[in-house]
């Protein structure tokens, strides 16, 4: 029996994930992603009447052609959680398979989402919700398990695949946080037990190991009080106060509401992926705003809403979109004077989230935030904390599974080099059980554990 670990996208880049794994001639499909940097899209973009084709000549969703030269039957499209880099794809490529898309219930219903509005393809393929802690039988020799994990969305799992050869892990993205609010934490004493069954091969992501220091990546309870220290005063203050993050981080959405709900400022969340997000998690009972808040998402209606907080100030919170500065997304406009709203001396601007590290974004945050200040707001930028694991996290996750093969993914060629390090400190070695791959590659296994 031979083990296939096939690399389709995110080998070379961070985003537009998608690996496949094949035992004989079963297979399962992980991630269906988008790759934000090639079309400079963000949270708030609209790719469904854009053609497969040219999405994939740009770089922006996995070539996924490679896989009409693989032999076997795909029994499952497996996503891990909900961010765009691993499932805006979906409805570009998900149709060319005959087999379920399986997801935690918000993860479904954001694909669901996604394949609704698509204009280009019809996406056919059941949607199946398994929850973590749960398992379902994919073929006679094929086990999918879910494993809770936190990161920076919520319903997030590890994907553990159990074959007759050992257990194939696709880790991407986790962080190892035991003090969120809406995720309970991750489930050590499970990953400790798949350690010992025997774990094949992890596919892990990479997005922090080439960060310098060795740490464990603090928890969003950090990112909580940060915001409260924050946001304490300008409450109180008589002028404008504007929080920007990323709209799908519900944790942190859910952080800023509980803060604000504490004064009289009513709580608008704003922007079209805040609406696609939000109004989604609070409709399935996992964001709990308070009754004083409201999401608008069309253009018309965030107009609206911009307007009657330009009339009274001191009356509201904007939670909005554009925290790279990206020039189409709501807080860049603010900042450009696009909208009816007008940022005024003493105004307060508090960006949760960080620079995303691309030379565009770094411009673009660098540019927005300048004529904030230019226009006399106070701007915070450092109340945030990552949604992925550091290095020290990533050594626990390797001692935990303790996997024959490590295939590092989610990065580029230095990422994946830093992931190679860290896992040699560990007593792996690079090709000998620690697996480098680009994108079209294969890594093939002849036997189990």
């Amino acid at each position: 029996m031979t083990v296939e670990i096939i690399a389709i996208g995110g080998y070379e880049e961070v985003g537009k994930n998608m690996s496949a794994v094949k035992i004989n001639d079963d297979v399962v499909i992980f991630d269906m992603g988008i790759h934000l940097d090639r079309v400079h899209v963000h949270e708030d973009t609209d790719i469904a009447r854009m053609h497969s084709l040219d999405l994939i000549e740009r770089g922006v969703i996995p070539d996924d052609t490679l896989m009409r030269e693989v032999n076997g039957k795909v029994r499952a499209i497996v996503f891990t959680h909900g961010h765009l880099d691993h499932i805006g794809g979906v409805a570009k490529l998900a149709h060319r398979y005959n087999a379920p898309i399986i997801g935690t219930p918000y993860t479904i219903a954001l694909i669901e989402r996604i394949i609704k509005s698509e204009r280009k393809f019809n996406v056919p393929n059941r949607l199946e919700v398994l929850n973590a802690g749960e398992k379902c039988q994919l073929s006679p020799e094929m086990t999918l398990e879910f494993i809770n994990v936190t990161h920076s969305i919520p319903q997030s799992v590890i994907a553990a695949l159990h074959t007759p050869e050992g257990i194939i892990v696709y880790g991407l993205d986790f962080k190892f946080d035991d003090h969120q609010i809406i995720s309970p934490p991750p489930d050590y004493h499970r990953l400790k037990e798949l350690g010992r069954k025997g774990v094949l091969a992890l596919i892990v992501e990479t997005t922090r190991v080439a960060d310098s220091e060795e740490v464990k990546t603090p928890s969003e309870k950090v990112a909580r009080i940060i915001l409260e220290d924050i946001m304490k005063r300008p409450l109180e203050e008589k002028s404008a106060m504007i929080v920007t993050t990323f709209s799908s981080h519900i944790e942190r959405i859910q952080a800023i509401s509980d803060i604000a709900k504490k004064s009289n400022r009513q709580i608008l969340l704003l922007g079209r992926s805040m609406e696609r997000y939000c109004s989604l998690a609070e409709s399935m009972g996992i964001l709990k705003l308070p009754e004083n808040a409201s999401i608008f998402g069309s253009p018309k209606s965030v107009n609206r809403a911009l307007a009657r907080a330009e009339a009274k100030r001191e009356d509201y919170l904007l939670v909005t979109t554009g925290h790279q500065g990206e020039p189409d997304a709501l807080l860049p406009r603010i900042a450009n004077g696009k909208t009816q709203f007008n940022v005024k001396q003493g105004d307060n601007i508090i960006i949760s989230a960080p620079v995303i590290p691309n030379p565009m974004n770094i411009a673009n945050r660098n540019l927005m935030e300048k004529r904030l200040i230019s226009n006399g707001a106070r701007i915070y930028t450092n109340a945030h904390v990552s949604g992925h694991a550091g290095k020290e996290d990533h050594r626990d996750f390797l001692r935990m599974l303790n996997p024959v093969h490590v295939i590092p993914a989610h990065g580029d060629i230095y990422m994946l080099s830093a992931y190679a390090e860290l896992a040699e400190e560990e007593g792996y070695r690079l090709g000998n059980d620690i697996h480098i791959l680009r994108n079209g590659q294969a890594q093939v296994f002849n036997g189990g554990i």
